[in-house]
């Protein structure tokens, strides 16, 4: 689940607080008539965190919890080939008590990422309520995804981030990449200033400086500043910033949308296809709705495959996992296509 702090954006405007106009369209590229994997099984995940299969392994897909599945927390999704999905339950049975303390009134665990580091499986996840910024980045770890090894425990490892009304950035949506040093480094952020990111260090997969304030790399520059679910891929020298814009989990009154820029440095500048920068509401768009599709985002990227979700409008809105792969144009631009 993502989160708009739609309330306080509506407190604003009423006492007379001045909204930023709305910033001109964001570059666009053409519209892609490529269909995403034609996928079976359980399909109901939102901000699938995905990690794709080698040869004869299986795929797994960490996504936000519900409150009626297993206490709320991690689900997990695995299949033998990528196309066919099978719902295995929650990384825990009950989300931890220290959340509960942290974020009053917490109910489920969002938007996962999952990193794999010297053979430890880093999971980050976001404990938060909708509407507020009182919110915490969590750290779980296994040496393994495969549920019937009998190595296999998710290991709670506290708070990574955290941010509380007082801040101006929501600590959610967290993101990984490792730098060309091999330098670990998370985005994260939602609405508020947008993205944020801070440096980690292995082997722990916390902050290398807690005290550190984190750098500011993309911002709409526009009331309620609909941007968050960061993720970085780097290819052929660049790293490429995927966010997701606009209002999700509305079924098919979600405008969720994919865009992208584009850095020589992984903390930054980031700029669109057209030059403008993403802390000035720069954004290329990569994936908006289509047909049944409406409100793509909340994605992940692994092996050159990009994970999302949608809401089906043939089905009433519900949502959907969707697979495409990434192919990188001869600008160095990601397209999305269908090679199934």
């Amino acid at each position: 689940m993502r989160l708009a702090p739609l309330l306080a954006t509506v407190a604003a405007v009423l006492v007379g607080t001045a909204v930023l106009a709305a910033p001109p369209a964001a570059a666009t590229v053409p519209a892609q008539a490529e269909e995403p994997w034609r996928l079976t099984g359980d399909l109901a995940a939102h901000d699938p965190a995905l990690v794709a299969g080698g040869s004869g392994e299986d795929w797994y897909v960490f996504a936000t919890g519900e409150a009626s599945m297993g206490g709320g927390t991690i689900q997990i999704r695995s299949s033998p080939d990528g196309k066919d999905w099978t719902y295995e339950g929650t990384i825990w049975d009950t989300i931890p008590a220290w959340l509960g303390e942290a974020v009053p009134g917490v109910h489920n665990l969002w938007a996962p990422e999952v990193f794999e580091y010297d053979g430890t499986y880093y999971m980050y996840y976001a404990a938060s309520t909708f509407g507020h910024n009182t919110s915490v980045i969590g750290l779980a770890t296994n040496t393994t995804l495969d549920p019937s090894d009998p190595d296999y425990e998710w290991v709670d490892e506290g708070e990574v981030v955290s941010s509380t009304s007082d801040d101006n950035y929501n600590a959610i949506d967290p993101g990984i990449v490792e730098d060309s040093d091999g330098t670990p480094w998370m985005a994260f952020g939602s609405y508020w200033s947008g993205i944020r990111m801070v440096e980690l260090d292995w082997p722990s997969g916390k902050p290398a400086d807690p005290g550190e304030e984190s750098l500011h790399i993309a911002d709409r520059k526009a009331a309620p500043n609909a941007i968050e679910a960061p993720y970085i891929v780097e290819n052929d020298g660049w790293y490429y910033l995927f966010t997701s814009w606009g209002q999700c989990c509305a079924g098919v009154d979600s405008d969720y949308k994919i865009m992208v820029g584009r850095s020589q440095d992984v903390t930054g500048p980031y700029v669109d296809r057209d030059g403008r920068s993403l802390l000035d509401g720069g954004g290329t768009t990569l994936l908006e709705a289509a047909g049944n599709r409406v409100g793509p985002g909340g994605q992940s990227v692994s092996e050159e495959i990009i994970a999302y979700h949608y809401y089906d409008a043939s089905a009433d809105g519900a949502p959907r996992l969707a697979l495409q792969p990434v192919v990188w144009g001869d600008d160095g631009w990601p397209v999305l296509r269908n090679s199934a």
